[in-house]
Formats: structure tokens, C-alpha cells, sequence
């Protein structure tokens, strides 16, 4: 048994794909069936050690993004796109999978028209409110669709959608806090916001965390994932304004927080601020309350829309880009804090949003549909 995985570049993609890789496997093994050959097929591995750790063997191909804005690039991309096609027409024939397993994005549509000419089965997984293109386009033809919010099912044929939720790696659905304060550097006394930049960053959320950063470690500790692209300059800023602050040791940036620290970070954290992508149902798993402050400028606008879906489950609260200031920040920090009931009503709606078995769930109608194939 063969099963291909493909995705646009980002941890967005990779992560939930890792989570359902993982479950495949786990399913097979409850299932005595003969461990399936699981393949990444994308223009980039983004982190070739776990799919190395995952015995996932990875699969380069050439794809070209299709930009909402106008740009010289998009010209280029268009031949680079094609010539992606042609070769992942090559490569899956090689392969032939039993099945593939898309989460969209740029990186997966030269392997879902393979798949299509091929007459592959497809699963797809939508992460948003709203779905890109390349999973609206392989929505007609795919043959089961996961969603992670009800909103987005009326994208798709009816009878194809199944409410999931999104695949989270199940290691970090388990904060850890024994241990968090001694290797994060905090004291156990002070109450822990957690700020999430994403792997590369995002600027707004981190420039307001700078400037707010003086009112902040007066009450709370900070920890913030700054994204590697913006590390430096944080580190910079941080410590010319907090050069004379009695608890300058109380902000603790990272450029990235690896899986133990993560879960660490997890055990500790009292509320976390984050942009509003897959991010949100990692969150949701940890039980924490959250604000969160969507990209305004989104394909389909599906941040904002992801964000008011997952407030109006009572766990979390938004902030939109034009009103983010110091001041409403930590307003709502306060707000939040200051009233223990909220701060438990809004973790208790939390771990009810959070579907625990998405993964789990995508993986049998994976394994089933491959298992059919294969007869």
C-alpha cells in the first residue's frame, strides 16, 4: 500500500499532514495491516527530520505560486507551475499510490491533476473557513472532504464533507509543566502570556508585543515565539527598551519553540496571543484562553473569518489589525486575567471545540479508500 501526502509549504500544512502520516501508521499497525509506504510530495521538505523520524520519504516538485496581487512573479511561477505538472505526472506514476492525501495550497495542485489523470483517489483536508484554490478546484472531483470548520462545507458536494476538525500532532495536544518554569527561565509565581509569531513571524503582532512590553513584564512573564525572520531585531528592540526595567528577565524571546519547548511553554502559559490559522486548533487542544488578531489581508479573508468561528465558541476574543494598540492589548490581557470565571469558561470552551480525533478519523477513510484501491 502506497500513500502520497501533499501540501503547500508551511507549517500550516506540513504539521496537520505529519498528524495524519502518524495515525495512518499508528491505524495499521492496530489493524495488522502491512506498514503502507507513505510519501511527501512538495517543492519543499520543510523539515526533513521528521519526516525522516516518520519514515516518510520525500518527493521534490516544482510548483509556482498564483499571487492575489499583481506581480512580474506570477508570469514566472505560471511556466514554473507547468513545468511542476509535467514532472509530477512522472513522479506519481512512479509512485502510483494507492491514494493521495492533500491539504492544498500552491505546492500540492501539479500532484492533484497527476492524481486526476490518473484517476488516483483523493482525500483533501480544508484548515479554514474559507478554502484556497487548490482545494476548491480538487473539491470537484476529490473523494472524501475534511473540513475543520462548518463553514466551510458548503464549499463542497454534501455528500463528500465530513466535519473533522483540524489534525494536530498528538504529542503537543499534551502541554507539559513539570519542569516548564526551570527550563524556560520563569519564576512559578508570575503569571505566563504566550505569544505565538509563527515560524516566520508576524510583524504586527510582534511590534505590539514590543511596545507594550514595559506595562506586560510589570505583571505577567512573557514568552515570545518571534518567527526566525524577525529574531534579531526583536531581541534588539527588546532589550534597548527594557534596558532599565527592574523585570527585564521576565520577557524571554525565542525565534522558534521546538516541540518540547512548545509543550512547555503550553504547561505554563495563562493565555496565548496568535494570529488566527491552524495555530488556533493547537490552542484550542492546550485548554487556554486566547486572543487573537487575524491577518486582514487573506485569501477569502479566512483569518478573520477563522477567528470569529472559533470566538463564537466562547474561547477566545479578537482583535482586528486596525485596532491593535498597547493599550487595547493589554486591556484585554487584563481583562481576561483579572476574572477568574472568564479565564475558566473561556479554557472549558476551548477543550470543546478541540476534536481530538481528527487525524485518527481522516486516517481510516484514508486507509479504507486505499485498501479498495488496492483490490
Amino acid at each position: 500500500m502506497k500513500i502520497l501526502f501533499t501540501g503547500g509549504g508551511s507549517g500550516g500544512h506540513f504539521y496537520p499532514i505529519l498528524s495524519v502520516a502518524e495515525a495512518v501508521q499508528k491505524l495499521s499497525k492496530e489493524y495488522r495491516l502491512i506498514q503502507p509506504t507513505l510519501y511527501y510530495m512538495s517543492d519543499t521538505p520543510y523539515n526533513e527530520a521528521l519526516l525522516f523520524d516518520n519514515d516518510i520519504i520525500f518527493k521534490k516538485n516544482s510548483a509556482g505560486k498564483r499571487r492575489i496581487y499583481s506581480s512580474g512573479k506570477n508570469l514566472f511561477d505560471f511556466f514554473k507551475t507547468g513545468w511542476g505538472v509535467l514532472t509530477a505526472l512522472m513522479t506519481v506514476f512512479s509512485i502510483y499510490p494507492d491514494v493521495v492525501f492533500s491539504k492544498g495550497g500552491y505546492a500540492a495542485f501539479p500532484v492533484l491533476v497527476a492524481a486526476r489523470l490518473f484517476r488516483i483517489p483523493v482525500v483533501i483536508h480544508e484548515s479554514d473557513t474559507v478554502p484556497g484554490r487548490v482545494n476548491k478546484f480538487a473539491g470537484k472531483f476529490a473523494k472524501r472532504i475534511a473540513v475543520s470548520y462548518e463553514e466551510a462545507a458548503k464549499f463542497f458536494p454534501k455528500d463528500k464533507v465530513a466535519i473533522t476538525g483540524n489534525p494536530v500532532r498528538e504529542e503537543i495536544t499534551h502541554p507539559m509543566k513539570e519542569g516548564a518554569h526551570e527550563f524556560l527561565k520563569l519564576n512559578d509565581e508570575t503569571p505566563v502570556i504566550l505569544v505565538l509569531g509563527g515560524s516566520l513571524g508576524a510583524q504586527l503582532v510582534n511590534d505590539t508585543v514590543i511596545d507594550t512590553l514595559p506595562q506586560l513584564i510589570e505583571k505577567y512573564q512573557v514568552i515570545h515565539q518571534t518567527g526566525k525572520n524577525n529574531y534579531a531585531d526583536i531581541v534588539a528592540r527588546s532589550e534597548a527598551i527594557l534596558y532599565s526595567e527592574q523585570f527585564r528577565a521576565r520577557y524571554k524571546a525565542f525565534d522558534y519553540l521546538n516541540e518540547m519547548a512548545l509543550r512547555m511553554a503550553a504547561g505554563v502559559a495563562d493565555v496565548v496571543i496568535s494570529r488566527a490559522g491552524s495555530a488556533i486548533f493547537e490552542i484550542a487542544s492546550w485548554g487556554i484562553p486566547s486572543i487573537l488578531i487575524p491577518i486582514t489581508e487573506s485569501h477569502g479573508d479566512h483569518q478573520r473569518k477563522n477567528a470569529y468561528a472559533y470566538a463564537r465558541s466562547k474561547a477566545a476574543v479578537v482583535l482586528e489589525e486596525s485596532n491593535v494598540t498597547p493599550h487595547i492589548l493589554m486591556s484585554e490581557i487584563d481583562r481576561i486575567m483579572n476574572n477568574p470565571e472568564l479565564k475558566e469558561s473561556m479554557s472549558k470552551a476551548a477543550k470543546v471545540f478541540f476534536k481530538p480525533d481528527a487525524a485518527r478519523g481522516i486516517a481510516k477513510e484514508i486507509l479504507s479508500i486505499a485498501l479498495k484501491h488496492e483490490v
